[in-house]
């Protein structure tokens, strides 16, 4: 049941990711079909992530008393719906509005659903299985963009969203079977283990979580970590194609090894982060730094791009299910806190691209968003060592083992 329940949410997972990666594959078709530019077909992307933002707080907030099964039920069914109505829509307004319909669940199925994954396990293992639900997420960056454009060249760009429809409702039917019903209300199910916090009931109390100097600290390397990684990401077709010597063709393929990287650090990093959980949140954020400075400086070897990219995912998902269950740690359970993680990694994304253009716009070069992804994560660096510190002198003066 337990293994079964763990499968559920990562199967959600899955879909939620191929929802936010596909459509890359995908915009040339929806642009024609809908005779709109591909600035306006882009906004089917920009308005995602906006609505992701939002929905993780604003949802997580407006079911704070609610039970957390039949809180993922409903994000999910709109999660189902909102792809429902991309698959039939017959404009191009209410394709955006399927994709923001959509999106509005992303953020509080991770959030919410990663309390739920680590109330399946022991406590010893919470990460391990937060990791698992990421899974899916990992899984959909490898496959997203190549099976949108697979599927939309074959059948259309419409059957890709009927293929991700289905998908949801197989991950539907999986939640309703397999997730027990002791979840409970995300205010006051205990999580498994006396060595977790009893979750705040209602809103406000999760709210007064946030007072927690770690929760902050732990929000702010999620934001960092993830923006260098992200802001290196986003120009790596041009780091690739102008600096590397690949075709066009290549990025496709590159970009489907940094996925897998994705996959294997997130499961890795689960495991570590179960045996010293701020030990490998430094080492995994410091691994992310050293990495990108040598992409850098590596960037025209065809090899070492394809080694170095692979360690870009490896190293920056590494980090992501100790980030999750250190912030929800520190804010006593608050589901609302797990949301902002997810938050906190998309004003990561968006800032980590902006500074990454800035740095071309300035005639730095194409490799120069590496470096400057390198310095952001080494602030996460440094963050992650004062919280961690803070957390060691704290148990120290009260006589807590370390």
């Amino acid at each position: 049941m337990r293994e079964g329940g763990l499968f559920a949410l990562a199967l959600g997972g899955f879909g939620i990711g191929l929802t936010e990666f596909l459509i890359a594959g995908l915009l040339p078709q929806v642009a024609s079909s809908f005779a709109v530019s591909e600035a306006a077909a882009g906004r089917l992307i920009s308005g995602y992530a906006l609505s992701v933002a939002v929905g993780a707080i604003v949802l997580t907030a407006a079911t704070a008393r609610l039970p957390r099964k039949g809180v993922l039920v409903g994000l999910v069914a709109l999660f189902v719906i909102g792809n429902l109505l991309s698959a039939v829509a017959p404009s191009y307004a209410v394709m955006l509005l399927g994709r923001v319909v959509a999106a509005l669940c992303h953020g509080s199925f991770f959030g919410i659903g990663s309390l739920v994954a680590r109330s399946l396990v022991a406590p010893e293992r919470k990460s391990r299985a937060v990791a698992v639900m990421f899974a899916g997420l990992t899984v959909a960056n490898v496959l997203g963009v190549p099976f949108g454009a697979l599927v939309g060249e074959r059948w259309g760009w419409r059957a890709a969203f009927w293929a991700v429809t289905a998908i949801g409702v197989l991950a539907l039917a999986g939640i309703v079977a397999l997730i027990p019903g002791r979840a409970g209300r995300q205010g006051s199910a205990p999580l498994t283990g006396p060595s977790d916090p009893v979750p705040p009931s209602g809103l406000r109390e999760q709210i007064r979580a946030f007072r927690s100097g770690q929760v902050w600290l732990t929000l702010a390397a999620t934001a960092l970590g993830y923006g260098g990684m992200f802001g290196a990401f986003s120009y790596l077709a041009y780091t690739f194609t102008e600096v590397g010597g690949f075709s066009s063709g290549d990025v496709a393929w590159l970009l489907m090894v940094y996925g897998v990287g994705l996959v294997v650090g997130n499961l890795i990093g689960g495991r570590a982060a179960d045996r010293d959980r701020d030990r490998a949140l430094v080492l995994s954020l410091l691994g992310l730094t050293v990495t990108l400075v040598v992409f850098g400086l590596l960037a025209g070897s065809a090899f070492a791009s394809v080694v170095l990219v692979f360690l870009t995912g490896l190293f920056g998902f590494a980090g992501v299910p100790g980030l999750i269950t250190r912030v929800t740690d520190f804010a006593q359970g608050a589901a609302l806190a797990a949301s902002a993680n997810v938050s906190a990694s998309n004003v990561g994304n968006a800032l980590g691209a902006w500074l990454g253009g800035l740095a071309i716009t300035a005639g730095l070069g194409y490799t120069a968003p590496l470096y400057v992804g390198a310095g952001t994560v080494l602030a996460a660096v440094v963050i992650m060592v004062i919280a961690a510190n803070q957390v060691r002198s704290s148990g120290r003066r009260s006589g807590r083992p370390c």
